[in-house]
C-alpha cells in the first residue's frame, strides 16, 4: 500500500507530463521499436480516455534517423547528430500520429531549444500554446529541436526538458519512462547489494551520488539527469516517478499507487516560479567569482551582489544574460541576471558603487546583480 503522503499526491491528478526515453524506443539495430510505441501509446490513450490531460516529451529522433541514413552506429559529431535528428524526427512523429489516430486521439508536435525557454516571453508563448492544445483535447508531443541545436544551446537532455515542461504547464505529476525500473542505492549491474529505492522523501547528496549511473549509447541522459529532473519539479511542488517502460501497464499502475519504480516526493522548500525559471531554464553565459564577504551576504542575508564583491569575471555575456556565481573555491552557489555586460563588469569589479559612473562614464544600476534576479543553487 502507498504511504498516506503518496496517496494524497496521486489523488485527483488532472494533468501530467510523461517523458519517454530514447533507449526504450530504440531496437538493438537502432530502428524504432514500433511495438513499444504501440504499447505506450495504448497506455497513454487509456489515461486520456479517463479524462487526464497528458503532455508527452519524447526522445528518439536521433535513434530513429540512424537507420534512415544508413548508418551502422550512433553518430558522435554534432552535425551528424543533427542530420539524424532531422530525418528521424519526422519518422518518429509520424509513428506517433499514426498510432494515436488508431485510438481516436490527435497529436501536435512541438520542438524546443534552450533559447525558447531562456527567453521569458518565448517561455510564456510556449506555455500558452500548450494550454490551447490541451483545451482542444490534443496530446502535445515535445522534443528538443536537435536538428538546429548546437552544444551552446542544447538543453542537454529530455529529462531536464520534461521537468521544465511540467513546471511550465503546471502539471501535477512527472513520469519518467526509462529502460531501468527506478533509482538504486548502487548500480545493480556492478554491485549485487544495490537495492531499488521505492520512495525518496528528499534528494540528498547521497541520493545524487547513487544516481551516477551512466545512460545508454542512444540517449545522452542517465539516472543523474532523471534525479535532477525530479529535484527540479519537486521544488515546484510536483512529484515525479521513474518507471521502466518494459513493465506491463506501468503508467496506470504508477498512477493507481502500485509500488512500481521510484517515487520522489516534492520538496518542502518551494521556489517561486520566477526563481525556478532562473535556476533551471537559463543557461549561464559566463561566471562571476565573488569574495567570501559577498558570498555570505548573498547566501545568509539575501543581499544583492555589488561590484565591490566581484573578484573575477569570465565568459561572453551582455546586460540581462544569466551568469553563474562562484565562491572563492570556484564552486557555483547561485545564478542570476547580470546588470552589466562582461566588459563593463571587468572595469568596475572590486570597486564601490559610487565609483561606477566615473569608471564607465555612466551607471545603469548600483548592483552587479539584484537580489530579485538571484537564486541559490547549492
Amino acid at each position: 500500500m502507498m504511504t498516506d503522503v503518496r496517496t494524497s499526491l496521486l489523488t485527483n491528478i488532472k494533468r501530467l507530463v510523461i517523458k519517454i526515453g530514447s533507449y526504450i524506443l530504440a531496437s538493438p539495430d537502432h530502428t524504432l521499436n514500433t511495438e513499444m510505441i504501440r504499447n505506450l501509446v495504448g497506455q497513454v490513450a487509456a489515461l486520456k480516455d479517463d479524462g487526464l490531460e497528458i503532455i508527452l516529451v519524447s526522445s528518439g529522433a536521433i535513434a530513429a534517423g540512424i537507420r534512415q541514413l544508413g548508418l551502422d552506429s550512433v553518430p558522435t559529431s554534432i552535425p551528424m547528430k543533427q542530420a539524424a535528428a532531422a530525418v528521424g524526427q519526422s519518422h518518429l512523429i509520424w509513428e506517433y500520429e499514426r498510432t494515436f489516430k488508431e485510438t481516436g486521439h490527435r497529436v501536435a508536435q512541438i520542438l524546443l531549444t534552450h533559447e525558447d525557454l531562456a527567453s521569458r516571453r518565448r517561455f510564456l508563448n510556449a506555455k500558452n500554446t500548450l494550454e490551447e492544445l490541451l483545451a482542444f483535447g490534443v496530446i502535445p508531443i515535445i522534443n528538443e529541436n536537435d536538428s538546429v541545436s548546437v552544444e551552446e544551446i542544447k538543453l542537454g537532455d529530455n529529462d531536464l526538458l520534461s521537468a521544465t515542461v511540467a513546471t511550465m504547464a503546471q502539471a501535477q505529476l512527472l513520469i519518467l519512462v526509462s529502460d531501468v525500473d527506478g533509482l538504486y542505492t548502487a548500480d545493480p549491474r556492478k554491485n549485487e547489494h544495490g537495492r531499488l529505492l521505492s520512495e525518496v522523501e528528499a534528494i540528498t547528496a547521497e541520493i545524487e551520488q547513487a544516481a551516477g549511473i551512466s545512460g545508454s549509447d542512444v540517449g545522452i541522459g542517465g539516472m543523474a539527469t532523471k534525479v535532477q529532473a525530479a529535484k527540479s519539479v519537486g521544488l515546484m511542488g510536483i512529484p515525479a516517478i521513474i518507471v521502466s517502460g518494459r513493465e506491463p501497464d506501468v503508467l496506470r499502475r504508477a498512477l493507481s499507487g502500485d509500488r512500481v519504480g521510484t517515487f520522489f516526493l516534492p520538496s518542502k522548500d518551494r521556489l517561486a516560479a520566477r526563481k525556478h525559471w532562473l535556476r533551471y531554464s537559463l543557461k549561464p553565459k559566463g561566471s562571476i567569482t565573488v569574495d567570501e564577504g559577498a558570498m555570505q551576504a548573498i547566501t545568509k542575508k539575501g543581499r544583492s551582489l555589488l561590484p565591490s564583491g566581484v573578484v573575477k569575471v569570465e565568459g561572453r555575456f551582455e546586460y540581462g544574460d544569466a551568469v553563474s556565481l562562484r565562491d572563492p573555491n570556484d564552486q557555483e552557489f547561485a545564478r542570476g541576471l547580470s546588470n552589466y555586460a562582461v566588459a563593463e563588469l571587468k572595469k568596475i569589479q572590486g570597486h564601490h558603487t559610487k565609483e561606477i559612473e566615473s569608471l564607465l562614464g555612466y551607471k545603469h544600476y548600483d548592483e552587479a546583480i539584484h537580489r530579485d534576479n538571484l537564486v541559490l543553487t547549492y
